[in-house]
């Protein structure tokens, strides 16, 4: 990089692109819906894609740091245990009906962070098996229908280690309040 070139400041990209994960998907999505890679598309894709999040600004909440890593672990855990799970409740549903034993489970929330307790609560629905019915932010728990459950603290072990440990991980929450969202100023401690 030749020395006289300065680099856009982090706090000016932000600005122009407050939720470039959001704009890539908004642009994708509108090339796939398309089913065209034309200028004409391509030039609305990257419209809406700037667009759309600077008019939703006011709404959503500052882009956080994302541990992309731990991000793609727990995607390949949810659709390992979403196939998993269409089975196991085939077999429960086409099966004898008085081994079903459902029940409902509260899970304590190690986190008051909205996208943590949000995306549980959406990874939990998304599982065959468990739906997630209330997720009551006074007391700090999720309260979830489990379809069959013998043990239910066993269910909460599960969740806890299989959900909402990697999601906090994610998203860089400390489980005592310390999350990895930035803050405006653009310096770093």
């Amino acid at each position: 990089m030749n020395p006289t070139t300065v680099a856009p400041a982090p706090r000016a990209r932000r600005r122009a692109w407050p939720h470039p994960v959001l704009s890539l998907l908004l642009a994708a999505s509108w090339v796939l819906l398309n089913r065209s890679v034309a200028p004409a598309h391509l030039l609305w894709a990257l419209l809406l894609g700037w667009g759309v999040p600077h008019l939703l600004r006011p709404w959503l909440d500052a882009a956080g740091r994302v541990d992309w890593n731990a991000a793609l672990r727990l995607t390949l855990v949810v659709l390992w245990d979403i196939v998993v799970a269409n089975v196991t409740v085939a077999r429960l549903t086409l099966g004898p009906l008085k081994r079903v034993r459902p029940a409902w489970v509260h899970v304590p929330l190690a986190s008051d962070h909205a996208r943590v307790n949000a995306l549980l609560a959406s990874i939990i629905t998304m599982t065959p098996g468990t739906v997630s019915a209330v997720v009551d932010e006074a007391h700090r728990r999720l309260l979830v229908h489990a379809l069959n459950t013998d043990d239910p603290a066993a269910l909460v072990a599960e969740i806890k280690a299989r959900y909402e440990a990697p999601l906090l991980r994610v998203f860089r929450v400390d489980p005592t309040g310390r999350d990895g969202t930035d803050d405006d100023s653009g310096s770093k401690p």
